[in-house]
């Protein structure tokens, strides 16, 4: 995001405030949408708003911006649901690279992984604004209900009923270095296609969603099982693999990897594990998802 260029001088304390928690607004925006572009609009719309503001009368800035942003993301949200009843096949958060790119600001990981974003798309979205705001950013209650606009008790339900929904997991996530450690071995066994290798790393239940958006070669709907998965990931392998390039990122506060060719990123990877395995492995292949996380790739290297 270009940084707010003010119009005159008596604008320099409304740009300092904004930057300063610019980054703040754009990640609850990110979480709330799962799409870089849409949570840039988002904070781009606010900080017009902030400019057009009776900044006088806003007895708590921090407050006032992070309230815009949350009821612009509700707004947002209705649509942006309408769109994804017709995305083909499953929908997956758009990847953030949180090693290299500093606008997420993320205070904690909560409501960030990739796994979790896209359980959160079941939620409601008041449910999903609570549950962001009292979970990723330790926002009291009371400013909760104020900012969704909901009375004290109803912010305390919304919060513990996204709780409920999004706490289906058996086992407590691995660690990082496990989840990655994982991953690596993933992707060595799908490169070679060696089937008891794949299925020694997948929980028996294990599921594999591709986000194409209707794609050739994007399976159009979850795989699930160990067996079945090991089959599916094998099936694609002289396809996928040949001439393929693997570079290992920090992806939404988690391990990742990006697969290139020919100097082109086309594919997102990542896996969501616990004691039993991998539980969850996530594709992105859509290209609008990865222009942003392929950018900030191609400046690292």
């Amino acid at each position: 995001m270009a940084e707010p260029d003010p119009a005159s001088p008596d604008l320099a304390d409304a740009v300092d405030v904004f930057t300063a928690v610019r980054s703040r607004l754009f990640g609850v925006a990110y979480r709330m949408l799962g799409s870089v572009a849409e949570a840039e609009d988002v904070v781009q719309d606010v900080w017009l708003r902030w400019q057009e503001s009776d900044r006088d009368t806003v007895r708590d800035p921090v407050a006032f911006l992070v309230t815009a942003t949350t009821r612009a993301c509700l707004n947002v949200l209705q649509s942006a649901r309408a769109r994804r009843e017709t995305y083909a096949g499953p929908w997956l958060p758009e990847p953030v690279d949180t090693s290299a790119d500093p606008a997420l600001g993320a205070e904690r990981d909560e409501a960030l992984h990739v796994a979790t974003l896209m359980l959160m798309e079941k939620l409601a979205p008041p449910e999903r604004a609570a549950y962001i705001l009292r979970e990723a950013f330790d926002y009291p209650y009371g400013l909760i209900a104020e900012t969704i606009q909901v009375s004290d008790v109803n912010a305390r339900q919304l919060v513990s009923r996204a709780r409920r929904h999004l706490n289906v997991r058996r086992a407590a996530p691995a660690s990082s270095a496990e989840q990655k450690r994982l991953l690596a071995a993933f992707i060595e066994a799908a490169q070679t296609g060696d089937m008891a290798s794949l299925e020694e790393l997948l929980a028996a239940d294990v599921v594999s969603y591709t986000d194409g958006n209707g794609m050739r070669n994007a399976a159009p709907h979850p795989v699930a099982g160990s067996r079945n998965v090991a089959r599916f990931v094998r099936a694609f392998r002289h396809r996928f693999w040949p001439d393929s390039v693997v570079s290992w990122i920090t992806a939404n506060g988690q391990p990742g990897a990006l697969v290139s060719r020919g100097g082109t990123v086309v594919a997102f990877l990542t896996v969501a594990a616990s004691s039993g395995g991998i539980d969850e492995v996530l594709w992105v292949l859509t290209p609008e998802k990865l222009t942003h996380i392929a950018s900030l790739h191609q400046l690292a290297d």
